[in-house]
């Protein structure tokens, strides 16, 4: 039994002479949660229209529960799909909404009627059936939209950037009821996104893309604690990026030096032989120096001075200058004002060598 949902292999797309995607591999495990996450024009939304059917590759292959989708047109691959403007109809209702895709297949009326029912419980519309489009909030429209994708009961549910019109306050509420839905229906979901915070609230696994590729992919924490590359670790989360110079083997590890500094930074658990062109370090992993070493680790120590200093609440961002144009950003715990570096003073910066994580550009 083939245990995967999609399967994208060799898969590469161009309109004229650009390349859009690029010899793409891709599998997704029937069940999971997969959000394509990346910039405008890395190719995730195109990947998403081939695997719909509304773009075919120019070669490759894709594969629907180990069918191949060549020819197959998209109201035949058994997909459901949401988009970012809900693409509802003004003059129907919303169960009319709902039911439109069973309809058009000649779904028996008593069918069509239990599962636009359903389909409205799942997403927490019950009783809004006879409503039209305009009595409802842009939340609740998503909504519809989202139960006329299910209600046919879809081996797939693509969903593209489906709430990136919708405020912030409603954006964070509509992810805890996705993933809700998710878990519930058991189907799974393949998500485009260029918000990284809303792949990580979401996903089983990300597939970062850039330039028509796979950056990395893999669980959320994963991604953010070991990205791979220079673009993976500005892209997800944010990160101190720094340039290495030269590096060498140390001990349990490798001694970096910072390119154009006297700084030397020890990594832990990094292969001296693999190619290392810069190193991040994650704001919140550094600590202002208290003088111990909790775990008797071997940290790296630097001396720098505050540049510019942000209260963000429960925590201050700090700008440390640490060399010249080098200077890291802090994130550290709020607390009373008399126990936090001024504007201009002199501060000791703690780095464990697990958290300085090297790039391979």
């Amino acid at each position: 039994m083939n245990t995967m949902d999609i399967e994208l292999v060799s898969v590469s797309k161009s309109f004229g002479s650009v390349n859009v995607v690029r010899d793409l591999d891709l599998q997704i495990p029937r069940g999971q949660f997969v959000s394509l996450l990346g910039p405008s024009g890395c190719g995730k939304t195109t990947t998403l229209n081939m695997i719909a059917g509304f773009h075919a590759p120019s070669s490759g292959e894709i594969r629907v529960r180990g069918k191949s989708q060549r020819g197959v047109p998209p109201e035949r691959r058994n997909l459901g799909l949401v988009f970012q403007n809900y693409a509802l109809f003004p003059h129907m209702t919303v169960a009319e909404n709902v039911g439109f895709g069973l309809r058009m297949r000649g779904t028996p009326r008593e069918e069509i009627h239990r599962a636009v029912e359903s389909s409205l419980r799942s997403v927490h519309l019950d009783g809004f059936g006879d409503r039209y489009p305009k009595a409802l909030s842009g939340g609740q429209q998503q909504r519809v939209a989202l139960a006329r994708a299910i209600a046919p009961q879809p081996s797939v549910l693509l969903l593209d950037e489906p709430l990136s019109n919708l405020d912030l306050k409603l954006r964070e509420a509509m992810r805890v009821e996705l993933k809700e839905l998710h878990r519930e229906l058991g189907m799974t979901f393949v998500y485009v996104t260029h918000d990284q915070e809303e792949a990580m609230a979401m996903s089983d696994r990300i597939v970062v893309m850039w330039q028509g590729d796979i950056a990395q992919q893999g669980d959320p924490i994963s991604i953010y604690r070991n990205p791979r590359t220079r673009f993976v670790a500005d892209f997800i989360g944010r990160s101190n990026i720094l340039s290495v110079g030269s590096h060498s083997a140390g001990s349990g590890g490798l001694d970096l030096s910072i390119a154009g500094t006297q700084i030397v930074l020890h990594s832990s658990g990094s292969d001296a032989a693999a190619p290392v062109r810069s190193c991040c370090i994650r704001p919140e992993n550094i600590s202002l120096h208290s003088g111990t070493s909790p775990d008797g680790c071997r940290q790296n120590r630097l001396d720098g001075t505050v540049r510019r200093f942000v209260q963000l609440g429960a925590h201050v961002e700090l700008l440390v200058d640490v060399a010249s144009a080098v200077a890291l950003t802090v994130l550290v715990r709020s607390s009373p004002a008399s126990l936090l570096p001024a504007i201009g003073s002199a501060v000791t910066l703690a780095i464990d060598p697990r958290d300085v994580q090297v790039l391979a550009d």
